[in-house]
C-alpha cells in the first residue's frame, strides 16, 4: 500500500523538475551519487530510502522579480517567504538565551515587570490586555490546576483578562467519556509556547512551570522591539484563541458567538472555521510583509536613508530574516511540515545539520530524509535519566524505555546502512537536570558557523506533526556575531552529550522489557 500510494506522488514531483527548473540539476546528483554507491549497502537500504529526495517537497522558487535596490538573492531561503512572512530586522535585535535561569529573569524583570511598570505609569492603565492561550485538557487537568490558578484574575478584570482553552476537535464521544484524564492529551493538545510583551517576543519550547525556570534545560529566543513579528503572533494567538473555549469567572467555558464547538459540534465544519480563522492570520500578515517590501524599495520614489530617518525610521538594515512556521494539521496547515522537510531535502554534500529534540521519534519521512540525503548529522536526544517522564509512576515510567527501543532501532538502521559517519547519535546527561531542547541549526558547506536555525515547540515527532499545534520560527542571518551566538548555544549543549554506540545499548539502564517492545509500535505516534 505504501509503495502504491508513493508512486503517483513521486511522478508528479518528478515531472515539476523538467529542464529550466532549478533543482534538476541537484535532485540528478543526488540519483547519482544513490546508484554509485557500494553495492552491498545498496542491498541492504530499503529501495524507498533511495527515493526520499524525490518524495519531498520540491523547493518553492522565490517569485518575486530581481532589483538592484532589495536584497533579492541575499540568501538561498528565501523560498520560505513565498509561504510565510518574512520579517527583516537587525540582528541586534536578536538575542540567544541559554539557561532557565537566563530565562526567568527575562520573563520576571525584563518582559513582565517592565509591562506592569509602563501600564501603572501610562495615563489609562485599563488598557492594558492580557490574552491568556493554553491547552484545555492540560490546563483543566487535577482539582489544582491552570484554570483554578487563573480565576480570581479573570474574576477581577474580566474587560482586561481573556483565558482561551484550546481543544482539539479529535477528542470527542465516546473517546472522550473513556479515555483517562491524564491520557487524553495524547489525542492532541495545543503546544505553541509563544511570550509577547509589547513589541517584545519570546519563542522557545519551555512551559511556564517550575522546572523550566530551574533544572529544565531548553532553548529561548528573545526578539525585542520587533514589531511586526509581534502583532503576527498576537493575531496568532488571537486566532486559536477565537476557536478555543472560553473560560469564565464561574469556571464554566463557552464558545466564542458564531463558532462551532470544537467537540460537539461538526468536526468537518469545526476544522474548515478554524483553517479559514488561521490562515487568514498568515496570508494577511504576508501579504503586509510585500507591501511593505514593494513600498521600501519597488515604489516609484523609494526612501532613502535620509528620508528613512526623518520620518524617524533609524531602523538598519536587516541582517536577519525570520519566518513564522505554523503547523496544524487538524486544520490542514502543514507549513512546518513543509519546509523542515525541504531544508533536509536541499541540505548538501558537507552541510551540517545538528538536531535536537528532547523526544526522539522522528516520523518516518523525517528518518528517511536523514538517511537518505547527504549532509551530517549529529542529533542530540535526551538519555533516559534526562527524560522527563524518568522515575514517573506506572505506565508513564516505561516512557524513557520505549524511547530507547526507538533510538537503538534508528542506530540499528543507520549501522546497516553504513552511515555512522556521516549520521551520529548523541545522549545528553546532567545530574539533576531533564532536557526539554528542540530544534535545529544548519551549517553549510565549508562554513563553521550556522546560518539558519528553527527553534520553537515542534519536536519533529508523530504529534509534533499530525497531532498537535506548533509553532517554531526560521531564523536566517548573515550577521557574523548573531551566528557565534547560535554556535555557541548550539556547542553548550552538545558539550554535555556523549556519542551513541553499540555499546551504549548493553548498559543496564538501556535493557527494554519485552512488554515495552511489544507496546512501542502501537502507541509511538501518541507521544
Amino acid at each position: 500500500m505504501a509503495a502504491a500510494a508513493a508512486g503517483p506522488v513521486f511522478w508528479r514531483r518528478l515531472l515539476g523538475l523538467l529542464p529550466g527548473r532549478p533543482g534538476l540539476a541537484a535532485l540528478l546528483g543526488r540519483l547519482s551519487d544513490r546508484l554509485g554507491r557500494n553495492q552491498d549497502r545498496r542491498r541492504r537500504r530499503s529501495p524507498w530510502l533511495l527515493l526520499a529526495p524525490l518524495l519531498s517537497p520540491t523547493v518553492p522558487q522565490v517569485t518575486s522579480p530581481p532589483c538592484c535596490l532589495c536584497p533579492e538573492g541575499v540568501h538561498r531561503f528565501q523560498w520560505i517567504r513565498n509561504l510565510v512572512p518574512e520579517f527583516g530586522v537587525s540582528s541586534s535585535h536578536v538575542r540567544v538565551l541559554s539557561s532557565p535561569a537566563e530565562f526567568f529573569e527575562l520573563m520576571k524583570v525584563d518582559c513582565l515587570e517592565s509591562t506592569l511598570e509602563k501600564s501603572v505609569q501610562a495615563k489609562f492603565p485599563s488598557d492594558l490586555k492580557v490574552s491568556i492561550l493554553l491547552d484545555f485538557t492540560r490546563g483543566s487537568r487535577g482539582r489544582k490546576n491552570s484554570r483554578t490558578m487563573l480565576l480570581p484574575l479573570l474574576q477581577r478584570f474580566p474587560e482586561q483578562v481573556r483565558v482561551s482553552l484550546f481543544h482539539t476537535p479529535n477528542l470527542r464521544g465516546l473517546l472522550r467519556l473513556l479515555i483517562p484524564e491524564r491520557l487524553n492529551e495524547t489525542i492532541g493538545l495545543q503546544h505553541i509556547k509563544v511570550y509577547l510583551f509589547d513589541n517584545n517576543v519570546i519563542l522557545s519550547g519551555a512551559n511556564l512551570s517550575d522546572s523550566y525556570f530551574t533544572n529544565r534545560q531548553d532553548r529561548y529566543v528573545f526578539l525585542q522591539d520587533c514589531a511586526e513579528i509581534a502583532d503576527f503572533f498576537t493575531e496568532l494567538v488571537d486566532a486559536v484563541g477565537d476557536v478555543s473555549l472560553q473560560l469564565q469567572g464561574d469556571d464554566t467555558v463557552q464558545v466564542v458567538d458564531g463558532m462551532v464547538h470544537p467537540y460537539k459540534g461538526d468536526r468537518a465544519a469545526y476544522c474548515k472555521a478554524a483553517n479559514k480563522r488561521v490562515m487568514g492570520v498568515i496570508n494577511s500578515a504576508r501579504t503586509r510583509q510585500q507591501m511593505l517590501h514593494a513600498q521600501t524599495f519597488h515604489s516609484d520614489s523609494p526612501l532613502t536613508q535620509e528620508d528613512a530617518a526623518a520620518a524617524g525610521d533609524r531602523r538598519p538594515a536587516p541582517d536577519t530574516w525570520i519566518y513564522p512556521l505554523i503547523q496544524m494539521n487538524t486544520f490542514e496547515i502543514q507549513i512546518d511540515e513543509i519546509v523542515t522537510e525541504t531544508l533536509l531535502t536541499e541540505a548538501e554534500r558537507g552541510a551540517k545539520v545538528f538536531l535536537t529534540t528532547g523526544y526522539f521519534n522522528l516520523t518516518q519521512a523525517y528518518m528517511d530524509l536523514v538517511l537518505g540525503t547527504r549532509a551530517e548529522y549529529q542529533i542530540l536526544l535526551a538519555s533516559p535519566e534526562v527524560n522527563g517522564f524518568f522515575g514517573a509512576k506506572g505506565v508513564a515510567g516505561a516512557i524513557p524505555a520505549a524511547y530507547v527501543h526507538i533510538e537503538r532501532q534508528f542506530y540499528s538502521e543507520v549501522c546497516s546502512l553504513g552511515q555512522q559517519e556521516r549520521v551520529q547519535l548523541q545522549e545528553y546527561w546532567r545530574r539533576g537536570w531533564t532536557f526539554h531542547a528542540k530544534g535545529l541549526w544548519l551549517y553549510l558547506a565549508g562554513s563553521s558557523l550556522p546560518c539558519l536555525t528553527l527553534i520553537g515547540s515542534p519536536n519533529f515527532g508523530y504529534r509534533s506533526v499530525h497531532r498537535d499545534l506548533e509553532a517554531q520560527i526560521a531564523i536566517v542571518t548573515e550577521n557574523q556575531a548573531l551566528q557565534q551566538q547560535l554556535h555557541q548555544e548550539q556547542e553548550q549543549l552538545y558539550l554535555r552529550s556523549g556519542v551513541v554506540s553499540s555499546a551504549t545499548f548493553e548498559e543496564p539502564s538501556r535493557q527494554v522489557k519485552l512488554w515495552v517492545k511489544i507496546v512501542t509500535p502501537l502507541i509511538k505516534n501518541f507521544f
